[in-house]
C-alpha cells in the first residue's frame, strides 16, 4: 500500500503565483501513484474536487480560520498569497480503490489554533490510516499532540494495525506504541501493529507548489 502525505500550504506556491492553484495541485496529486493520501492545510472547498479527479473517496475535517468562509474563499481564489493561511484550513484523507468503512475525528486543541486528528478504517484490509497537522508553536504542544494521537488511535483501532502520517511540526515526536517509519523533516509516518516498510519514504517533485515536499511511503502487511 502506497501512502502520500503532503501539506498543501493553503493552496499556495513558492514563489507566489497570483492565481488560484486548484488545477495545478489536482494535476500533480492525481498523477501520482498512491492508495491513500493524507493532506494538510487544504483549502476547505478543495477536497471534493481533488477526490473526483483522483478517483478517490474523501473524508475531511475543518481546522482553523474558517469563520466567514465565503469571503475568505473569494479572496483566496483570486490571489492565494494575499490572504495566506487566512483562506481557511482543512485536513483531508483520500482513498483510492478500497472503500472507507469508518471515519473518526478528535479535536486535539482549540488554542492557539484548532488542530484535529482524524482517521479512516479501510473496508477490505481493516487498516486504520490517520492524518494530523500538529500544533506549530510552541513545540511542546506539538509533542503533546503526538502523544495524544498515539493514545487516541490505540482506542479507535483496538488490535488493528495503524498508520499515522502528516505534518508533526517537529522532526522527532514520540507517539506511544508506534514505530517511527521515517519521513522528510517534519512530515512523517508512524506505524503500529503488523505493518512493514516496503519502500522507505521519499519526496516527490512538486514544481514549486507548497512549501512542503510531498512524501510517499510503501507498506506491506507483515
Amino acid at each position: 500500500m502506497r501512502v502520500l502525505t503532503w501539506n498543501l500550504f493553503h493552496g499556495r506556491s513558492v514563489p507566489e503565483r497570483r492565481h488560484a492553484l486548484l488545477g495545478a495541485f489536482t494535476d500533480m496529486i492525481s498523477g501520482w501513484e498512491w492508495d491513500v493520501a493524507l493532506l494538510q492545510e487544504v483549502p476547505p472547498w478543495w477536497p471534493p474536487a481533488l477526490a473526483a479527479a483522483c478517483g478517490a473517496d474523501e473524508r475531511t475535517v475543518l481546522t482553523s480560520r474558517n469563520a466567514l468562509l465565503p469571503l475568505r474563499r473569494a479572496i483566496a481564489e483570486r490571489r492565494p498569497d494575499l490572504i495566506k493561511a487566512n483562506g481557511g484550513g482543512a485536513n483531508a484523507i483520500l482513498v483510492r480503490g478500497e472503500g472507507i468503512a469508518e471515519h473518526a475525528s478528535l479535536r486535539l486543541r482549540f488554542r492557539p489554533e484548532r488542530r484535529v486528528l482524524h482517521a479512516v478504517r479501510l473496508a477490505e484490509s481493516g487498516l486504520w490510516v490517520a492524518n494530523v497537522h500538529a500544533t506549530a508553536n510552541p513545540k511542546p504542544l506539538a509533542r503533546a499532540d503526538a502523544v495524544r494521537c498515539g493514545e487516541t488511535l490505540a482506542r479507535w483501532a483496538g488490535a488493528a494495525p495503524v498508520l499515522l502520517g502528516g505534518d508533526l511540526n517537529v522532526p522527532d515526536p514520540e507517539v506511544p506504541g508506534f514505530a517511527d517509519a521515517g519521513g522528510h523533516r517534519i512530515d512523517r509516518f508512524y506505524t503500529r501493529g503488523a505493518l512493514t516498510v516496503a519502500t522507505p519514504p521519499r519526496t516527490l517533485p512538486r514544481d514549486g507548489l507548497s512549501d512542503h515536499a510531498p512524501v510517499l511511503i510503501e507498506l506491506r502487511a507483515s
